[in-house]
């Protein structure tokens, strides 16, 4: 056990501010981060790997990008937070509607859980219903209504997967397989009375990288409208990670309301709301739903926030970035294949994930059937050669700009041997 680990676990819970970071998913110890430049990241024991967890995703121009420091370094000169409104609050606002059509209006918080939290407040207040429907393995951050697992059966009422949180809260939450229409369709028809919303990933990606199906999230829109309920997309990963704008944009589907969040940071604490003028005119003070925050808006957050989204509209990498991860990709696949090793590696734009597995997975239910302990050689292997992945079987690993074409190779030429050893 080293000396920062022994102090850490003596004065926070395990020894870390968030669980995944403890590293029990993968076994080992975790590792401590002294500073990140580019495409790495470097350990206080002076180890520098690759980063293709890369903050879980907010880092899209890699670590320490020199306009969002200089962004973040000019803005605290001015102050760190005010507790009232800044014109750069306004801008992000503005860029976020213009880029997503959906968005009319935009209330900016401080996570991504906050921004899921407060959509299904909304959502209630604005249906004047209180179920919510979600989807087992996707993640909307750890307010009470969404720590739960499907539970009674084919009734798909939701039981409590966190001590505190009370089953008659869980009771308020219906859980269903991604992907599974019919299963959704039998849950909507029953409670479809006092459904408020359908909250929903567009692509799963906290359960490792599970595309939807092609016809699902069309079908979600059509049912929510006939019965009233809103529908929720959480792109607080899929936001200006894959195009500029949301998956959305991609899919040509509009929700109701719209959760974002780490890039729309550039790597500082944010999360952002929006959705139609009515529905968000509901919030406080215009409405009766209550949500506020000292920090939001923080000038910081918003500084590093508006500096990434304004590299990403004016050098459009996208289109690069799908390139190199898809060449990243295929490569492994290829040599995955001469080694008979079973592999899915689903790819959408800069994201991907390693699932040991003969077939391609759609759900929750499949990801938890794949050789989690083949996962965690390979992470514990590509540590020990220089390279990082998500400590978890079920996180999404990201590609940056900053990664080159020989940081590429070498990545390759390690995976590939590593491969070997399964």
């Amino acid at each position: 056990m080293t000396e920062l680990k022994q102090r850490a676990e003596k004065v926070i819970p395990a020894g870390v501010n968030s669980p995944v970071r403890a590293f029990r998913s993968v076994g080992g110890n975790p590792i401590f981060a002294k500073r990140g430049q580019g495409p790495y990241i470097e350990t206080t024991t002076g180890h520098q790997l690759i980063d293709y967890c890369l903050s879980f995703g907010p880092l899209i121009l890699g670590h320490a990008h020199p306009d969002v420091v200089h962004a973040i370094s000019e803005a605290a000169q001015y102050g760190t937070s005010y507790a009232v409104t800044t014109e750069a609050e306004i801008e992000l606002a503005e860029l976020i509607t213009r880029a997503i059509p959906s968005i009319q209006q935009v209330r900016v918080v401080n996570s991504g859980t906050e921004a899921c939290m407060t959509a299904l407040r909304l959502a209630r207040g604005f249906t004047r219903r209180n179920k919510i429907l979600k989807f087992s393995g996707c993640y909307h951050g750890h307010s009470d209504g969404l720590l739960v697992r499907a539970g009674s059966g084919v009734a798909g009422i939701a039981t409590a997967s966190s001590s505190g949180v009370t089953e008659s809260t869980a009771q308020d939450t219906l859980v269903a397989p991604y992907n599974d229409i019919d299963r959704v369709s039998r849950l909507v028809n029953q409670h479809k009375d006092d459904l408020a919303a359908i909250i929903v990933e567009p692509i799963a990606a906290n359960m490792g990288l599970v595309p939807p199906n092609p016809g699902f999230l069309q079908y979600l829109r059509n049912l929510t409208k006939q019965c009233g309920a809103l529908l929720i997309f959480d792109e607080v990963i899929t936001g200006f990670r894959l195009n500029w704008g949301g998956y959305q944009n991609v899919c040509d589907i509009m929700p109701d309301l719209t959760c974002l969040g780490k890039i729309i940071g550039g790597g500082m604490p944010i999360g952002a709301i929006g959705g139609r003028s009515d529905i968000m005119e509901c919030i406080a003070p215009l409405g009766p739903v209550y949500q506020a925050g000292t920090l939001s808006g923080n000038p910081i957050s918003v500084a590093a926030g508006l500096s990434t989204l304004k590299v990403l509209q004016d050098q459009k990498p996208y289109s690069h970035l799908e390139k190199t991860t898809v060449y990243f990709v295929e490569a492994i696949r290829s040599a995955a294949s001469e080694l008979n090793v079973k592999i899915q590696i689903p790819q959408l734009g800069s994201m991907f994930s390693f699932f040991f597995a003969n077939t391609p997975l759609h759900s929750f239910e499949d990801v938890e059937k794949t050789k989690k302990e083949n996962f965690i050689t390979l992470f514990s292997g590509l540590l020990k050669e220089g390279i990082y992945l998500p400590p978890s079987p079920f996180e999404t690993c990201f590609m940056s700009t900053a990664h080159d074409d020989h940081i590429l190779q070498k990545s390759i030429d390690t995976v590939t041997r590593l491969l070997r050893t399964l």
